[in-house]
């Protein structure tokens, strides 16, 4: 089952605190950034994020699930707690994780 865009744009309404909140469309799912730097993903519905030691320490109890078939496991998060709880939350994960490696441009041989 895809997960909709109604629900995207729900979890990103509920972390918008935590900084520029944006989602972007992969592979049938969805992306989640911070800032511009990638922190979860949802897939079927379902809030993903990133795991980091921060987490680890802020969220109780903890649930890890891998969001899809041989992925890392990652934490699930539910949407419907409290907002500043969540926005603090995907903050210090943010400024956990590392950015994203750019990737070259192959350049085309003449």
């Amino acid at each position: 089952m895809a997960s909709t865009v109604e629900f995207v744009e729900y979890v990103c309404e509920q972390i918008n605190g935590a900084g520029d909140i944006t989602y972007k469309k992969m592979f049938g799912e969805y992306g989640i950034y911070c800032n511009g730097k990638i922190i979860g993903l949802i897939c079927d519905n379902q809030f993903f994020v990133k795991k980091t030691k921060i987490g680890e320490t802020l969220l109780n109890p903890i649930e890890e699930a891998p969001p899809y078939t041989n992925a890392k496991p990652h934490f699930v998060i539910d949407c419907s707690g409290d907002r500043d709880f969540l926005s603090n939350f995907i903050e210090k994960s943010y400024e956990e994780l590392p950015m994203q490696k750019t990737r070259k441009k192959k350049s085309e041989k003449v």
